[in-house]
């Protein structure tokens, strides 16, 4: 497993950061990636609910699946995102800072150290040999 984790303050309340990272209509304003949202349940991200996004890699347009493993509102949003075999896990953590008037915002990305490929698996690490 390859992960990767990084931290840093965002000036607003932790009400508004979740807000960016929960609702459609903020994750397409900052996210210029996000294309358009397909396929979701009323409420965005509840626990296993699919959600897909048309979304833009360079040039390329793929979709991206991104269900929630776990949602602890203000707190922690865990996703099981993919784009075709990229398969990866981000974990977003919030926390107060400077008396709730600041957010510290917490990524974690984890992604599996192989590829899955016809009649088995290719370790990324065995490809540098």
């Amino acid at each position: 497993m390859i992960t990767v984790s990084m931290s840093g303050v965002v000036r607003a309340p932790r009400s508004r950061v979740w807000r960016a990272l929960v609702d459609p209509a903020e994750v397409a304003r900052w996210d210029t990636r996000a294309l358009e949202l397909r396929g979701v349940a009323a409420d965005y991200q509840s626990d296993g609910q699919p959600v897909r996004w048309r979304y833009r890699v360079g040039s390329v347009p793929p979709e991206l699946q991104d269900p929630a493993l776990e949602v602890v509102p203000l707190q922690r949003l865990r996703l099981a995102r993919s784009f075709g075999s990229l398969r990866f896990e981000e974990t977003f953590s919030l926390g107060e800072e400077a008396g709730g008037e600041e957010t510290r915002l917490a990524l974690r990305l984890a992604a599996p150290n192989s590829v899955p490929t016809f009649g088995g698996g290719l370790n990324r690490f065995d490809v540098r040999r």
